[in-house]
């Protein structure tokens, strides 16, 4: 049955006449960046992560460490072999694919949103909503609350303690309970109110602030800083803010040359920002240590999983907190694990995602990392030219969230219009930049 076609919510909205968004010549201290080339690129990015994200959630906590050679995880050789059975799985294997293998949703068909996406969009939607660049304390609270099910409330069917799932867990399950009591990020994340703030939740929300400051990982950040800090604390906040400059810097990436050669690059001026004593640092030198000595990547996540959830090295202590299947939901591994799929995917976003869904842990989360960033660098016809299909565009937002317009379906193109509404506001306010005066181009000045 042919779904039913949205109504696009409306992102006509007048530019904010107290700033001056027009100036009309270059100089060779500024970089020039189409609009409409943007959006495609944006496209990408929706794209690319719906795709990692559902292709990851096939083998989402199967492997987590433990009996069998170093952890007994998946290699190569594994995909599309059968899929095993997560941690929570009852001796069942995914529902989405009976393999290891993509997960597609055709012309006809609808991507659901799922915890990679939704918050992004939610963020994203926020910035549009309330026409500003920095969301404030009380306006992310809003957001969250009027987007999110409370699972304390009961179904409209009025089955007593009977509430909606709501899609979240570990840190933001918890940030979310303190914002229905009336607490404020960042106190959402404070170790005193929220023992989960080193866990991967900010990975999974933040990195879209990236592609609003187009080279300007300083704004950025800036940008982030609050939504990151509101599930996040300690080498957690590090991670993310490290997935956040990647995606600025890939914003004006070198077209001349691969995306290969432009990542290296990338992961190179962001790791500049780990701190030397972090063992986000730690990991990251690890891994690229490994891949320069063309060590083979299974045996990279193999030892890593050695160094730091057996031996603990680094300072990474979370085995001996005792938490639940030995905090597979943690920031650090899983950022580890995503850079080995990152270094070793070469730029290839098949691969990437692949070697993303095989190697442990919270899988789902760096194969829609990755995706999305891949996924922006090549755009939309370069993410359909590299898997040799086309692909749905919708989105149902209102699978894990509530309240958005057209009963919660939008779509990609209406989805990244609206992102570059929100870059065209950023690059103002925050990167001292202007459109040209047809508004055909964001006229910005270097770093």
């Amino acid at each position: 049955m042919q779904p039913e076609q949205p109504e696009p919510i409306t992102t006509d909205i007048p530019f904010n006449s107290n700033i001056d968004y027009t100036l009309d010549q270059t100089t060779s201290s500024y970089t020039v960046i189409n609009r409409h080339d943007y959006m495609d690129r944006l496209h990408g990015f929706w794209l690319g992560q719906s795709i990692g994200n559902w292709t990851g959630l096939v083998t989402e906590m199967d492997k987590i460490g433990g009996p069998g050679p170093h952890g007994n995880f998946y290699t190569r050789e594994d995909w599309g072999k059968p899929d095993q059975p997560a941690i929570w799985g009852e001796g069942k294997s995914s529902d989405l694919s009976p393999s290891i293998d993509f997960v597609f949703r055709g012309e006809n068909e609808i991507w659901g949103a799922d915890d990679d996406t939704d918050l992004e969009y939610i963020y994203q939607y926020s910035l549009f909503k309330n026409q500003t660049s920095l969301l404030t304390a009380e306006q992310i609270k809003t957001a969250w609350i009027d987007h999110i099910y409370d699972e304390k409330k009961v179904t409209p069917y009025g089955k007593d303690n009977e509430g909606y799932q709501n899609y979240l867990w570990v840190s933001n399950q918890r940030a979310h309970e303190l914002m229905l009591e009336g607490v404020l990020p960042p106190h959402t994340s404070k170790p005193e109110r929220n023992p989960h703030g080193e866990m991967i939740d900010a990975q999974l929300t933040t990195e879209i602030f990236g592609l609003f400051a187009p080279g300007h990982s300083d704004a950025a950040l800036k940008m982030a800083a609050l939504p990151i800090r509101t599930t996040a604390s300690g080498d957690a906040v590090y991670a993310a803010e490290f997935y956040v400059i990647l995606y600025s810097l890939a914003a004006t990436s070198n077209t001349s040359s691969s995306i290969k050669d432009n990542l290296h690059s990338m992961l190179k001026e962001a790791r500049q920002h780990l701190p030397e004593s972090s063992y986000t640092a730690a990991m990251y030198d690890f891994v690229k240590g490994e891949y320069d000595k063309g060590t083979k990547w299974e045996d990279v996540r193999d030892e890593l999983y050695m160094k730091y959830q057996v031996r603990q090295e680094d300072g990474y202590d979370i085995s001996s907190r005792n938490l639940y299947c030995n905090g597979c939901f943690a920031s650090g591994i899983n950022f580890g694990a995503s850079l080995i799929s990152l270094f070793y995917g070469n730029g290839d976003i098949k691969e990437t995602i692949k070697i993303a869904t095989l190697c442990g842990w919270d899988s789902d989360n760096p194969a829609a990392t990755w995706g999305g960033l891949i996924g922006f660098m090549l755009g939309k016809d370069g993410v359909e030219d590299a898997f040799g299909r086309t692909f749905s565009k919708q989105f149902n937002i209102h699978r894990t969230r509530k309240g958005f317009p057209n009963r919660g379906v939008d779509d990609f193109d209406n989805m990244a219009r609206m992102g570059v509404i929100v870059t065209d506001r950023a690059i103002a306010e925050l990167l001292g930049g202007r459109l040209s005066a047809d508004k055909s181009e964001w006229i910005i000045p270097y770093l």
